[in-house]
């Protein structure tokens, strides 16, 4: 295995000597531990571990070491799943009309600061596509046929595993995705609304947010389930407003709020830092990295 960063996401019940027992093996493995990060529930008796390695002067392959962990995951019930420096994941994102997470996406990727490779941009709509001209990233348009949806979703499919697509994020993708679509990519697709719903459902939440007066705007992203917007939450923040705010700028604070929410939960998939139990979502801090 050549000089490289690897990193390990598990999880388990809980249960005495873990610590020791999981860095005892990178340690004989020839390992240099750059970081270690640990969480407990007590409520469900689950036990997670972040934990960062330099391969370097390491003589296994990728193989080796996979085999030889599962020998130790095995008796401890693990949930394990490991990610190599030298693979930089592979990012469709998808969009529709509105365009300030897709600018936002694109520039923080061109300016090296999105772990990935933005691979390309479908859009049920014409609209966005100067946007993929300007930066140089290719622009797949799939229209939707009214009352034949399934179409455009296996035309999307084939599209995303010709080239082996890791991450599917949903910039204002104003589609609604099938079961089968959802679950052909568990925890591999990333969405972002605005936290007014399920309370402000339609196409002009923010003047009836207006309309009520309502004190804080925000954004959640989440991982896509069946469920729709129920997924488990990587990211939210919010801002308080007054009623002096219109609802054009309430949309305006809110577009800012999106781009930043949806840019560190890409970022939290990214570089590993998610553990997904259940319908929760454990997100390890950035650790320097």
């Amino acid at each position: 295995m050549k000089s490289q960063i690897v990193t390990f996401l598990i999880q388990c019940p809980d249960q005495k000597g873990l610590v020791a027992r999981i860095t005892n093996f990178f340690f004989e493995k020839g390992f240099n531990i750059l970081s270690c990060q640990q969480y407990v529930n007590s409520i469900e008796n689950t036990y997670f571990m972040r934990i960062r390695l330099n391969a370097d002067g390491t003589i296994l392959s990728k193989k080796e070491l996979e085999t030889s962990f599962l020998e130790l995951a095995t008796p401890l019930h693990f949930k394990w799943s490991v990610h190599y420096s030298d693979k930089k994941q592979q990012v469709a994102i998808l969009v529709s009309h509105t365009s300030h997470n897709l600018y936002d996406l694109l520039e923080r990727y061109k300016e090296g600061n999105l772990n990935c490779t933005v691979k390309m941009i479908i859009s049920n709509h014409e609209k966005l596509r100067p946007i993929a001209e300007m930066f140089q990233v290719p622009f797949y348009y799939l229209p939707v046929i009214a009352n034949d949806k399934s179409k455009q979703e296996a035309q999307l499919m084939e599209l995303l595993d010709a080239h082996q697509i890791d991450l599917i994020i949903l910039a204002r993708y104003m589609q609604i995705l099938s079961s089968d679509f959802i679950n052909a990519y568990p925890e591999k697709i990333i969405n972002i609304h605005h936290s007014f719903l399920p309370a402000f459902q339609g196409a002009n939440p923010y003047l009836r947010a207006y309309e009520r007066g309502v004190k804080l705007i925000g954004a959640t992203a989440h991982y896509a389930t069946e469920d729709l917007d129920e997924g488990p939450i990587i990211e939210q923040d919010v801002k308080p407003v007054t009623h002096e705010s219109t609802p054009t700028t309430l949309k305006k604070i809110g577009a800012d709020i999106e781009k930043l929410v949806l840019a560190r939960a890409v970022n939290n998939h990214l570089n590993h830092q998610i553990i997904v139990s259940g319908n929760r979502a454990i997100v390890f801090p950035e650790t320097g990295e």
